[in-house]
C-alpha cells in the first residue's frame, strides 16, 4: 500500500459490474482502483504488472475462470490477496477458490460499505467469509470430509506440533473471529494473538488465516455445529 491507500484490481467480464464497483471503491478515501480485467487470463497479467494490494475476482468468466486465475496468481505471489465475488451464496466454486488461495469471498449484492470493509479486511491480512454463507460453506467442508477416506492425513499430523494455546487460537480462527475478538475471548494481548497466528501458519505451512480455517475444517479439528 502506498501512503495507506489500498490498491485494487477489479476482475469481472461484465462492464457494468466493473464500473459500478470502481465508482463505489474510488469514492473511499483509502481505496484506489488501479485497474480492471475482463477475464482470468487478463487478471493474471494485470496482477503481475500492477501489483495490487487486493484483487476483486469474479468466478465465472471466459478464457480463464476466477478459480484458475486465483490459483495462478497465488502460485506466482504467495502474498497476493484475492477476494472472490459471487452472485450465489452456494456458488459451487467458492470452496475450491478458498482452497486455491483466495482470502475470502463476498456476495455481489453486498452494500458499498460491506464491499469497502471487505477490501480493508483482506488487505490487512484477515480472512473474510460473508456471514450469510459461512454456515453453508462450513457444511460443505463437513460433507466433503465425510465422503473422503481420510481428511488430509499428512497435514493432520501437523496439528500435534501446535501448542495447546495455538490449537485453541486455530479453532477460533476457524470460527471466524478476528485477532481482537480472539484476544478478548482468551483475555490476552492482541499482539500475543498475532504471534500465535504467525507461528500457526509457519508450523502448518499455510499462507494466511483463510487457509488456516480451511485446514481446521478439512482435518476435522473443527466441525460445523
Amino acid at each position: 500500500m502506498t501512503d495507506g491507500t489500498i490498491r485494487v484490481l477489479i476482475v469481472d467480464d461484465q462492464m457494468m459490474v466493473r464500473e459500478g464497483f470502481s465508482v463505489l471503491l474510488n469514492a473511499m478515501p483509502d481505496i484506489e482502483v488501479v485497474g480492471e480485467a475482463v477475464d482470468g487470463r487478463e487478471a493474471v497479467e494485470q496482477v503481475a504488472a500492477l501489483r495490487p494490494d487486493v484483487v476483486l475476482m469474479d468466478i465465472r468468466m471466459p478464457v480463464l475462470n476466477g478459480l484458475e486465475a486465483t490459483r495462478e496468481i497465488v502460485a506466482a505471489d504467495a502474498d497476493a490477496k484475492v477476494l472472490v465475488l459471487t452472485t450465489f451464496d452456494l456458488d459451487e466454486y467458492v470452496y475450491q477458490a478458498l482452497r486455491a488461495g483466495a482470502s475470502g469471498f463476498l456476495l455481489k449484492d453486498a452494500s458499498a460499505r460491506q464491499l469497502a470493509d471487505g477490501v480493508r479486511v483482506v488487505a490487512a491480512g484477515e480472512a473474510l467469509l460473508a456471514p450469510s454463507v459461512t454456515r453453508r460453506l462450513l457444511s460443505e467442508f463437513s460433507r466433503l470430509s465425510e465422503h473422503s477416506e481420510s481428511a488430509r492425513p499428512v497435514e493432520r499430523s501437523a496439528v500435534g506440533d501446535l501448542t495447546e494455546r495455538e490449537t485453541e487460537v486455530l479453532v477460533l480462527i476457524a470460527h471466524g473471529l478476528s485477532n481482537a475478538e480472539i484476544a478478548d475471548r482468551l483475555v490476552i494481548a492482541e499482539s500475543t494473538i498475532k504471534t500465535h497466528v504467525s507461528r500457526i501458519l509457519v508450523k502448518l505451512g499455510l499462507r494466511d488465516r483463510t487457509q488456516a480455517a480451511v485446514f481446521a475444517y478439512e482435518t476435522r479439528l473443527v466441525t460445523p455445529s
